[in-house]
């Protein structure tokens, strides 16, 4: 450790998009910054399609050349598959907006999130991996630091003015604190590997997200190609029908649902698996809190909502720059309070809120957007504005009230039900 007495000005638990964002810009703002990872090798993980919203990121990053000069596909649309099979239109990003950032990319986490944690290191944050942190440090409800099995095994307080809880899934601080609630209607499972050799698409089509409805609607799969003709499946369906309720190993449920899905088993036919299947439960959730006193959450330790237009990294970035701006002002004005470390929630939740509407409406067995779209021609630009995650550049919100009368759409977050 390099800074006096492990005394930083943030330290920045966890070294996903969000946690690096957060660590490259607080340390580019030239305050002491300390991202500690408990991975000592780069991992596996899944939320492998970007979308397009997360260009500006990327470029205030200063990552856009890296990520031009990688091998990752490059993505142009979005396509869906109805319960008989028959594909839509897809949705082509560029074909509202031009400019460069409608093509974006599919990732290989492990190579993106190096790329991106080397990126906060050459901004000058100190990046430690094979570092567990076993608790965020409070005093008198104050964060104080954390307290951290270095990689040598020894155990250490770590002081900072700010700790930024980037933990992902694991949600360091809401687990500590109580706060972490599941969306009660989206408790949904899931089941993935990675295969090489999957059929693609020719051209610009090569590189697109699949999302295909089983046929009896039970359940649905994506479909991500990566690079190295690698492609990324998995299938997602309420986690009682899904996990709980199901006898059979994880490959035996893949198989009985990829039975149940005609196009995808096209496109696997040639396929080899490259893994045993992996299995995640209960996507959807969010704490009722944000900040405190000397803390803040980002990424998916703040919330994560069920993957089906793939806003995770989206999400984590976006919240991990909103919330690097926000404690630059605290150190600024010496104010760490919870209402200045989450002042950004205002901004952030209407476009999380959009995500999540959408969502709502995709699991509504009733709700059909080919028919809404007849109906509404005008949301069309709308909803792709949406799948682009251009939520925070215009106002997606007109869509919502024609929607509703063709299906339940969750209530808003009240803002004061957030502790800022």
């Amino acid at each position: 450790m390099t800074a006096s007495n492990y005394e930083y000005d943030v330290i920045v638990v966890g070294g996903g998009p969000a946690g690096s964002t957060t660590a490259a810009l607080t340390a580019d703002y030239g305050h002491s910054t300390l991202l500690l990872e408990r991975d000592r090798e780069p991992s596996f993980k899944i939320g492998e399609s970007l979308m397009p919203g997360t260009y500006s990121t990327f470029e205030r990053l200063g990552v856009l050349g890296n990520l031009k000069a990688s091998n990752f596909p490059r993505k142009h649309s979005v396509q869906f598959f109805g319960a008989s099979g028959r594909a839509s239109v897809p949705f082509y990003f560029s074909e509202n907006n031009p400019h460069e950032s409608s093509v974006t990319w599919q990732v290989l986490r492990s190579e993106f999130d190096e790329m991106l944690l080397d990126n906060a290191r050459e901004k000058g944050a100190e990046v430690r991996r094979g570092v567990s942190v076993r608790e965020v440090c409070f005093s008198d409800n104050k964060a104080s630091g954390v307290k951290a099995r270095l990689s040598d095994g020894s155990v250490r307080e770590l002081v900072a003015k700010v700790v930024v809880d980037a933990t992902g899934m694991s949600a360091l601080v809401s687990r500590k604190l109580g706060t972490k609630a599941m969306e009660p209607n989206l408790r949904k499972g899931s089941i993935f590997a990675h295969f090489e050799g999957g059929v693609r698409d020719e051209g610009i089509d090569e590189g697109a997200t699949l999302i295909l409805s089983t046929s009896d609607r039970s359940a649905w799969f994506w479909y991500i190609p990566l690079q190295d003709k690698r492609v990324s499946v998995g299938v997602v369906g309420d986690l009682d029908y899904l996990i709980q309720d199901r006898e059979g190993t994880p490959q035996e449920i893949f198989e009985e649902e990829l039975a149940k899905c005609a196009p995808m088993q096209e496109r696997l036919a040639p396929a080899t698996q490259l893994f045993p299947m992996k299995v995640t439960r209960d996507f959807s959730y969010r704490s009722s809190e944000i900040s405190g006193e000397g803390w803040v959450l980002v990424g998916d330790a703040f919330g994560f909502l069920d993957p089906i237009y793939s806003s995770g990294v989206f999400l984590a970035l976006k919240s991990g720059e909103m919330a690097a701006d926000a404690i630059h002002v605290a150190i600024e004005r010496g104010d760490f309070s919870g209402a200045q470390l989450g002042c950004w929630f205002e901004e952030f939740m209407p476009g999380m809120e959009a995500m999540r509407k959408l969502v709502y409406a995709f699991y509504t067995s009733t709700f059909s957007f080919a028919t809404f779209l007849k109906a509404n021609p005008e949301c069309l630009q709308g909803i792709i504005d949406i799948l682009s995650g251009l939520v925070y550049e215009k106002d997606v919100t007109y869509i919502f009230e024609p929607m509703g009368k063709m299906c339940d759409l969750p209530e808003d977050v009240d803002s004061y039900t957030v502790s800022l």
